[in-house]
């Protein structure tokens, strides 16, 4: 079902890399197929270009064909220069390593590049959700995965705020796939609270992606990295989607969760320089809110983030950032506004509670980038001036009740309790 392990001293070396995609993705599995690998785009760590490497190495020779298609979810478009630039290629070095082969990034924004294939019915998204949904739902994905024989998912696993870990199916769904579904299920993990789903392996929305992939007829295989840094890997499983995916999440829980004995009254956070909007650094604050005390502040540091989203700031910018129930107590008023945004909304805003009119999120949230005080203050959201923060008064005063987290996002923090 599985090949594949964690390293024993620290990283995989690239042998061993290539050693598990060539037993786990054996020759008689691609020899003359039609291939579609599905890849994470920037905003994701892990060693692509050395993984991109590997697949021209061992599994090229034997195809039919081999094409990408970066999984982008509802991410900014990515033209064909900076694929090859994620895939750590050239136009020269493609030529040479993979002739032939396509690169391209799935177009979500584009209605007709999505096809319907089946629908979750309101009994199966009642048992699902636990009740908390009942209506059904239709499930839509890239129509061009149908031109291929096989399915190969590239992409690593992190604890992850909507689906509890990522990787595995999630390629699928939201990744190349769009409509009504990611919708639901963004919004569906808002509901069970990122606090109750992130780092979580059997969540609700883990479930529904399950399901909708059952739906999707062509045979697939998952290459799941479980990431050290941007060039090392901590281990790496390949096989059936949902085993190879398990694998790796039950390591990433052991190595991508810290844990913390006190929460803190002050948390700043660095975005990587991998998070261009906010729509993407939100993540700091998803995996670092569970360390901050009651009534403290949670610090988004990145100076080099200007804009809260390219796709959805317009809507961001209307409805602001809130708490859970703050949206569904006067779900009326918002029915037009996406899941999806709804949940990024509530994700970034953090618990808290919202009564007799009146909201308290349970910790402050303060933008320190380059969108502007007036922007912050219109969403919803605290500001300081980057240009005045000293990250020194911020590091080693654990003592003191204050945390650093450089280049946050990835990492879960977590009380010990």
């Amino acid at each position: 079902m599985v090949v594949g392990h964690a390293a024993k001293d620290g990283s995989l070396s690239e042998q061993e890399v290539l050693d598990i995609l060539a037993q786990g993705i054996p020759d008689k599995q691609v020899a003359g197929k039609r291939i579609l690998v599905l890849t994470p785009d920037h905003t994701r760590t892990c060693p692509l270009p050395m993984m991109i490497r590997g697949l021209a190495k061992i599994v090229a020779p034997q195809t039919a064909q081999l094409d990408f298609m970066v999984a982008l979810g509802t991410h900014p478009v990515m033209d064909q220069k900076a694929i090859l630039s994620l895939y750590g290629l050239t136009s020269e070095s493609k030529k040479r390593l993979l002739p032939g082969s396509r690169v391209m990034a799935h177009r979500w924004d584009l209605p007709e590049t999505l096809k319907v294939v089946g629908r979750l019915e309101a009994d199966e998204i009642a048992a699902i959700t636990g009740g908390r949904f009942s209506e059904g739902v239709d499930v839509s994905i890239n129509r061009h995965v149908f031109d291929y024989d096989l399915i190969l998912i590239l992409g690593p696993v992190f604890p992850h705020e909507v689906a509890g870990f990522s990787g595995g199916d999630k390629y699928l769904f939201p990744g190349v796939a769009g409509g009504d579904f990611l919708h639901f299920t963004h919004w569906l993990g808002a509901v069970v609270t990122c606090w109750d789903t992130i780092g979580i392996k059997n969540t609700p929305v883990r479930e529904a992606l399950t399901r909708a992939a059952r739906l999707v007829s062509v045979p697939r295989l998952c290459v799941a990295m479980v990431v050290r840094s941007r060039t090392e890997l901590a281990g790496l499983y390949v096989g059936e989607t949902l085993a190879a995916w398990s694998a790796a999440a039950d390591l990433s829980a052991k190595i991508h969760i810290v844990y913390k004995d006190k929460p803190f009254h002050t948390v700043l956070g660095t975005a990587s320089r991998m998070y261009e909007e906010i729509w993407v650094a939100g993540k700091v604050m998803y995996k670092l809110e569970p360390v901050v005390a009651d009534g403290g502040t949670l610090i988004i540091y990145g100076k080099h983030i200007n804009r809260v989203s390219d796709t959805w700031g317009d809507l961001i910018a209307r409805i602001g950032y809130h708490t859970r129930d703050y949206f569904l107590k006067r779900m009326d008023r918002f029915k037009d506004i996406p899941g999806g945004v709804l949940a990024h909304s509530t994700h970034v805003r953090g618990l808290g509670t919202f009564e007799s009119g009146v909201e308290k999120p349970r910790i402050n949230l303060v933008l320190a980038t380059s969108i502007p005080e007036d922007q912050c203050r219109a969403i919803n959201l605290g500001y300081m001036d980057p240009d005045v923060v000293d990250l020194d008064d911020y590091r080693n005063k654990e003592d003191e009740g204050i945390l650093f987290v450089e280049n946050a996002g990835e990492i879960l923090h977590r009380l010990k309790e």
